[in-house]
């Protein structure tokens, strides 16, 4: 049987109409809050708060681009992440991409609102069938 794990949402109001939803797990121990984003096709992390996870490895820098956040030729890291915890749930030793946030951040801080460290992507998402419901501002996954 899987396991079902749901994520409590932080829903933040962008502008008169528009909302954000932001989700808090554990990276290596360490807290995190993600931006939920089903346009994006990766989960990404902040490449100015790398040291905050992810001490002791170093990046590898991408060959490719990617895409999104307004550009077409962002450039990417990438490095082992050892543990990524939704709530009791653990995904091990997983490919992190890096790319820069701070345009992100700078936006959010113009608009008193929190950083985040990274962006929850449609590869988590579809793979454990992610259900959002905005009515109880809850996230349910399958493990």
């Amino acid at each position: 049987m899987k396991n079902k794990v749901i994520l409590p949402v932080k829903l933040i109001k962008i502008e008169d109409d528009g909302f954000h939803l932001i989700v808090k797990i554990k990276i290596n121990n360490k807290v995190a809050h993600l931006l939920v984003d089903t346009g994006a096709s990766r989960t990404v992390f902040d490449i100015n708060k790398k040291q905050k996870f992810i001490k002791e490895q170093k990046l590898i820098k991408n060959k490719s681009f990617a895409t999104g956040l307004g550009t077409d030729n962002m450039i990417s890291h990438s490095s082992m992440i050892k543990k990524i915890n939704f709530k009791n749930q653990l995904i091990a030793n997983y490919q992190g991409y890096f790319i820069d946030l701070s345009l992100v951040n700078s936006t959010y801080q113009k608009i008193n609102l929190k950083p985040i460290d990274g962006v929850l992507g449609s590869d988590i998402l579809k793979k454990y069938k992610a259900i959002i419901d905005f009515q109880k501002l809850e996230i349910k996954l399958l493990f």
